[in-house]
């Protein structure tokens, strides 16, 4: 059900962009399509648990639309990314070593951006909402399964797998480029509780009685190629 209200939605959302963009027929639009990958870093930033950033990776599609006369271009695309996280834990409550446990976050992202020119379309402030669909988080080994987060003294790692699937973020970045090629530093910011979903679940946090909140966070690095 989640997944048909998602497709749903990104329907919705270019329908409503296309109609939008096809009023305008005063002025000359120039209508292109890009591809645009590249590398990522994220993380979740809490208060429950001890997070490090991971790497990985992101690939999608853009569909940009610029208006000569105006002081800016608008885009929205379709991007997919998978991303690692880092989380503190033990092996168990007699263990004192403190190890990393992976994690997996596959995500697909809606974005509605403006672009601000600085120098033309050479140089560009990027900024606009972003909408996201994500699985749960995904161990990377499994026999780290039973490990206790740090922190609690029964929480285990396959607990906090099952988070938040939608999400609603915020992204600020800039481009620069020659014609076709452009090179695109952007970062998004969580709006919503990305771990609210585990509030719902009973797990045993023994006396820690603190709500699960987080805000997710990604800095990407990528190439976009327009045609």
């Amino acid at each position: 059900m989640q997944k048909k209200q998602f497709i749903l939605l990104v329907v919705v959302c270019i329908g409503f962009v296309t109609m939008s963009m096809a009023q305008h027929k005063r002025y000359a639009i120039k209508n292109g399509i890009g591809i645009i990958g590249g590398l990522t870093q994220y993380d979740i930033k809490t208060d429950n648990f001890i997070t490090k950033s991971g790497n990985g990776f992101t690939g999608g599609m853009v569909a940009t639309v610029d208006i000569p006369h105006k002081w800016y271009t608008v885009s929205y695309g379709l991007q997919f990314s998978q991303n690692t996280l880092e989380v503190s834990g033990t092996p168990s409550l007699m263990s004192s070593t403190v190890e990393q446990i992976e994690y997996n976050l596959l995500a697909v992202q809606l974005a509605f951006m403006f672009h601000a020119k600085l120098l033309s379309d050479n140089l560009t402030i990027d900024i606009g909402p972003q909408l996201q669909y994500n699985g749960d988080l995904k161990l990377e080994d499994d026999s780290q399964s039973n490990y206790i987060i740090s922190g609690y003294d029964a929480l285990l790692a396959e607990d906090i797998t099952t988070i938040s699937p939608f999400n609603v973020n915020g992204v600020i970045g800039a481009s620069a480029g020659i014609g076709s090629f452009k090179l695109r530093a952007m970062y998004s910011y969580g709006f919503t509780n990305i771990l609210n979903r585990l509030n719902d679940q009973n797990l045993n946090v023994g006396g820690n009685t603190d709500r699960f909140e987080g805000n997710q966070n990604m800095l990407s690095f990528a190439l976009m190629i327009t045609f």
